[in-house]
C-alpha cells in the first residue's frame, strides 16, 4: 500500500495486526529459534548452578540496566516513529527513526565496552560455560540489532520519498524493532538478573 496522504483510522476500518504478515511469520520463528537457545542455557544452568552462579556474579548488574533502559527507549522513539508517520509528519517520523538508531548505537557501545571488560578480565568464550552463553546469547542478539539498523534504514529510505511511503512498511521495521528489544529484555533477565 503506497499513499502519500496520511493514513488515518475510521471507525469502518477493520482492526488488523501492524505490517506485514511475513514480518509475523518471521517474528514467530526468532521466537522458537530464542526459545531453544533459552532452553539449552536453562538446562546447562540446572546442572552446573554453582559455577553459573559464581560465573555470574562477574556481570555488571548496573551496565546491564543501563543498556535495557536505552534499548526500550528507542522502542520508544520507534512507536514515535509510527504514531508520527501514520499522522503524516514525516519529517518527525525521520527523526524518530534516527533517533531510534542512536539508541541502538547506544546500547551496542555499551555491549562492547562490556565484552572488553570481560576478555580483559580473563572471562572469554572459552573460559567457562556461564561466559559461553554469554557471549553467544549476547553476540547473536547484536547481530539482530546489526540487521535491524539495515531495517531502520529501508524505513528511513521509505519515509524520504513520497512515492515510496508505506505505512504497513513502517510498521513492519518497528514490529523488528521491538522484537529485538523484546528478545534483549528475555536475555537480560535470563542472564543478569536469575539468581
Amino acid at each position: 500500500m503506497t499513499t502519500t496522504q496520511p493514513v488515518t483510522a475510521t471507525a469502518k476500518e477493520p482492526r488488523r495486526v501492524p505490517g506485514q504478515p511475513d514480518m509475523w511469520v518471521f517474528v514467530l520463528f526468532e521466537s522458537l529459534v530464542f526459545t531453544s537457545y533459552f532452553g539449552v542455557y536453562l538446562y546447562y544452568r540446572a546442572q552446573r548452578e554453582e559455577a553459573f552462579l559464581q560465573a555470574q556474579s562477574h556481570l555488571d548488574l548496573w551496565l546491564g540496566v543501563l543498556g535495557t533502559i536505552v534499548l526500550l527507549t528507542s522502542s520508544w522513539s520507534v512507536a514515535r516513529c509510527v504514531q508520527t508517520a501514520r499522522a503524516g509528519q514525516y519529517r518527525a517520523a525521520t527523526r524518530d527513526a534516527f533517533l531510534t538508531a542512536g539508541f541502538g548505537v547506544a546500547f551496542l557501545a555499551l555491549k562492547i565496552v562490556e565484552w572488553t571488560g570481560h576478555v580483559q578480565a580473563g572471562h572469554t568464550f572459552t573460559s567457562d560455560d556461564f561466559f559461553q552463553h554469554y557471549f553467544f546469547l549476547t553476540a547473536i542478539h547484536c547481530v539482530h540489532l546489526l540487521i535491524g539498523f539495515v531495517v531502520l534504514g529501508v524505513l528511513v529510505h521509505q519515509l524520504a520519498s513520497p512515492d515510496r511511503r508505506s505505512q504497513e512498511t513502517v510498521e513492519t521495521c518497528a514490529t523488528y524493532w521491538h522484537t529485538v528489544d523484546f528478545f534483549w529484555v528475555l536475555i537480560f533477565a535470563l542472564l543478569y538478573v536469575v539468581r
